[in-house]
């Protein structure tokens, strides 16, 4: 998921609209905007689909002010439907707000069945809604006090944007595992999941948002509280691996540049005779080029991917995910054809791309499929926002490589080692690499120990 928001910037929602269009890689199932106008009256629209499906009979023009917050979303089967596209609205006696937020709180189900025997009764499946029951639940004479309280019995990797009308608070998780930056835009201010937002709306990057920073902005300017003493950089892996847009720089690190680093320690790690380097488009392209310059065989563009088709990942069911696939990639018969490839990919999750992929390669002449991955084995779900609630999704939670091999058809499998994964991080000295070790930053809450 991504959020973003701005405060005082003229024609706020538009400004929004297309900060959005450059995070829509983060998802694409539903989006929304929500802004305040200068009397405190609250517009909002959202819907299913694409931005641009979304925003097509002038909605934008109905919608006043100079703040606003939007987001676009990604959901598996528990999370889809209207009313679990952000932002949400909340009617309050001490003020009304909208929330937007990215990631995960693992101790939801315990914070929700505390607020429903209080009396709460939940609308949405949206950790959003928690935070906003939490905020009117906890006693405090100012907003920020409740906020504080509010956000110290979350557990978790998340990115809250909270609008009230006159302020917009950003809140990052006290590990830092999700991103969230800040930016200037025309004496006013831009909060955004990633700094590619900030380029289309014409801002100016100001720096990353710290892990347990709740950021104010309103008409005193920035001010910054820390909500929590045991703050750390944790950023999640998978972040710079695959989330992110390669224009974007998280935590003092530019995703491009991290991928092609890891393209590079996979060329030495997991060395192979081949003719020819094709990247996965478009998460695997930088990491193919560092592979192409560390092993010396060159890179070409192997594979071509089809316009307007999403990311098949972050497609809720399987089947459609499958039927993605098909429709995202062609390969280019004159560049493989009688060629030994390697063909290099950001990650596999459930094996489901890799397999057609490679056989995509072979139907269009491949001699060999040498698959090189720029991340380690994916063994444990992510409890962080990534869709991988359970070990039986994942390719090799149980499988060692030969076996993975295997699966997916490839000639042979190579995988980056966790230490060169943390160490083509320029930025985050030691990355979340959960779903690769096992090895999670914060506390798990329900059923979830019993997986790992």
């Amino acid at each position: 998921m991504g959020v973003l928001a701005v405060y005082g910037v003229k024609d706020a929602a538009t400004r929004i609209y297309y900060g959005l269009h450059n995070l829509q890689h983060r998802g694409q199932e539903g989006g929304g905007i929500a802004t305040f106008d200068e009397s405190g009256k609250y517009y909002r629209h959202r819907g299913l689909g694409l931005l641009s499906e979304i925003f097509t009979n002038g909605e934008l023009s109905h919608m006043p002010g100079e703040m606003g917050i939007g987001s676009v979303k990604y959901a598996n089967d528990a999370q889809g439907g209207i009313e679990n596209v952000e932002p949400l609205f909340f009617h309050h006696r001490g003020g009304d707000f909208a929330v937007a937020s990215d990631g995960n709180v693992v101790n939801a189900r315990q914070i929700a069945d505390y607020l429903e025997r209080r009396g709460v009764i939940f609308q949405t499946g949206m950790h959003s809604e928690i935070l906003a029951h939490l905020i009117k639940k906890t006693a405090g004479e100012d907003r920020i006090i409740n906020l504080i309280k509010a956000l110290n019995m979350m557990e978790g990797g998340f990115a809250f944007i909270i609008m009230t009308p006159s302020r917009i608070y950003a809140c990052r998780d006290k590990h830092g595992i999700k991103p969230l930056c800040l930016g200037e835009l025309d004496g006013g201010y831009v909060v955004s999941s990633e700094s590619c937002a900030f380029e289309i709306m014409g801002a100016k990057f100001i720096r990353d948002i710290e892990p347990g920073e709740i950021l104010s902005l309103d008409a005193h300017g920035i001010r910054s509280t820390s909500y929590s003493r045991y703050s750390r950089h944790r950023m999640c892996a998978m972040e710079y691996i695959y989330f992110a847009r390669p224009d974007s720089d998280i935590d003092g690190c530019n995703v491009h540049m991290y991928r092609k680093e890891a393209g590079r320690r996979l060329a030495r790690e997991c060395p192979v005779e081949a003719d020819v380097v094709v990247g996965v488009p478009e998460s695997g392209s930088s990491a193919a080029m560092g592979y192409a310059e560390g092993s010396g065989i060159p890179y070409e563009m192997g594979l071509v991917k089809h316009k307007y088709v999403g990311r098949t990942f972050i497609q809720p069911v399987q089947s459609m995910r499958e039927l993605g696939v098909k429709m995202k990639l062609s390969p280019v018969h004159s560049i493989v054809g009688g060629k030994r490839v390697v063909l290099v990919d950001d990650s596999i999750v459930r094996g489901t791309t890799s397999l057609k992929i490679v056989k995509l390669l072979r139907d269009a002449g491949a001699t060999e499929v040498h698959v090189r991955i720029a991340s380690p084995m994916m063994r444990f779900p992510c409890h962080y926002g990534v869709d991988t609630s359970t070990r039986e999704e994942l390719l090799c939670s149980t499988r060692g490589l030969e076996e993975a091999c295997k699966m997916i058809g490839a000639d042979s499998l190579g995988y980056l080692s966790p230490e060169s994964t943390r160490d083509s991080c320029f930025g985050c000295a030691d990355p979340c690499q959960a779903c690769f070790t096992g090895e999670y930053p914060t506390l798990l809450y329900d059923d979830q120990n019993s997986e790992d």
